[in-house]
C-alpha cells in the first residue's frame, strides 16, 4: 500500500457544507492522480486516498442520481 505524505496539503470543505458542523468531506487537489478524502469534523483524524478517475466517476454518479438519499 502506496502511503501520502498529507502534512503539507490545502484542503478545501465541499460547497455543500452548511458550516453548522454537518457531514462534510474535506479534499486536497495538490497531488496529481490522487485525491485525498477527509472528515471535515475531525480535520487530524485519517484521510482516505482515491485515485483521481475513481473520486471523479464516484462524484458523477451522486450528481447523477445513482445513490438515492446521498
Amino acid at each position: 500500500m502506496r502511503e501520502f505524505d498529507l502534512s503539507t496539503a490545502h484542503w478545501r470543505k465541499s460547497s455543500y457544507s452548511d458550516g453548522n458542523g454537518g457531514n462534510c468531506v474535506e479534499v486536497a487537489h495538490d497531488f496529481p492522480d490522487v485525491l485525498p478524502v477527509r472528515d471535515s469534523k475531525n480535520p487530524h483524524g485519517p484521510a482516505l486516498v482515491f485515485p483521481a478517475t475513481a473520486w471523479t466517476a464516484f462524484a458523477d454518479a451522486v450528481k447523477d442520481g445513482h445513490f438515492p438519499g446521498a
